[in-house]
């Protein structure tokens, strides 16, 4: 099963936790156990799994990105949003989950996040669930 999640995201960088979306993804494709792959099809979003019980951990996320690729120092791209093509690429746009009892099989605090880094926009996250489904 593939489905395309619409995420808007409010800020000109933020990471927005899709889980519940992801989740419900998973749950209605019937899968118990397998695989869902999420990507990112924009070079200037990425997706990450990280801390989702604690939001400083995203602002610090956030804030050191900012320090490692600063805006305001001269880059060769016209458009002036080389930093976060940067971003995409230093947290990259895809990441692998294992489904299991039909749901993802993410650790305690753990959630799938959204990083935007060049909002607001409208973003597409595709999701892919693979594996026998039950019955």
């Amino acid at each position: 099963m593939v489905a395309r999640l619409q995420v808007e995201s409010p800020r000109r960088e933020d990471l927005i936790d899709i889980t519940p979306q992801v989740n419900r993804v998973v749950a209605e494709s019937g899968v118990p156990d397998g695989i869902c792959y999420l990507y990112v099809p924009h070079t200037t979003a990425g997706i990450i799994i990280n801390e989702s019980a604690d939001p400083d951990v995203g602002r610090d996320i956030l804030a050191r990105l900012a320090k490692l690729v600063p805006d305001g120092i001269p880059y060769q791209h016209a458009e002036g949003n080389a930093p976060a093509h940067i971003k995409a690429t230093l947290v990259g746009t895809s990441q692998a989950v294992p489904v299991q009892g039909g749901r993802l099989a993410l650790g305690t605090w753990q959630g799938v996040f959204l990083c935007e880094f060049d909002g607001p926009r409208t973003r597409t996250v595709i999701v892919q669930v693979m594996g026998d489904k039950a019955g």
